[in-house]
């Protein structure tokens, strides 16, 4: 994986405040704020960490109405809204980094859709970096979460969402927008 660009340590005291991290999230990949939408975010902690609470809330956020189930064992579920895909990824099955590309995945890597993947370490090597990484750890009470900007599209959702009195992300210049 390439080189983080910054990141952002927060504590989530219960799952209400990973709901709300979700909801700053929506608008950012959504394209609300003007932003093109689409973007990759992987999302790390142990089992019961809160990935799938994140991602849920985040597609209830984004619009995703009825059932969002957990992709453990279909591997993927996908959603739609508008013109804009979200595809939920789950690795926690693979044995072999290479189950990924075995699964046909690659092709639903696009730049214009919202990625969502748990577990990406079981694919390490064969994805490429994501937009933002996510990994929460227990804390009693609640999770604490590192958020981690790997492209310029992280690095503004990072600044996006920090507390006003804390910027993690150096100002981008003209260069760093190409």
């Amino acid at each position: 994986m390439s080189a983080p660009l910054c990141s952002l340590t927060l504590t989530l005291p219960d799952e209400a405040a990973t709901d709300a991290l979700a909801r700053q999230f929506a608008p950012l990949v959504s394209g609300a704020t003007g932003q093109p939408p689409g973007g990759r975010i992987h999302l790390q902690g142990d089992l019961g960490a809160g990935k799938t609470a994140f991602t849920r809330a985040l597609l209830r956020e984004c619009g995703i109405q009825g059932r969002i189930k957990s992709p453990s064992y279909a591997l993927l579920e996908s959603y739609k809204v508008s013109n804009l895909y979200f595809y939920h990824f789950d690795f926690y099955r693979f044995n072999d980094s290479r189950e990924w590309l075995d699964a046909g995945f690659r092709d639903l890597l696009r730049e214009d859709a919202v990625v969502l993947i748990e577990w990406p370490e079981r694919a390490e090597g064969v994805l490429p970096p994501p937009d933002m990484q996510l990994s929460l750890v227990y804390a009693d009470p609640g999770r604490v979460v590192t958020l981690t900007a790997f492209t310029a599209r992280g690095q503004t959702w990072l600044n996006a969402i920090a507390p006003p009195t804390q910027m993690p992300c150096p100002p981008m210049g003209p260069a760093d927008d190409a």
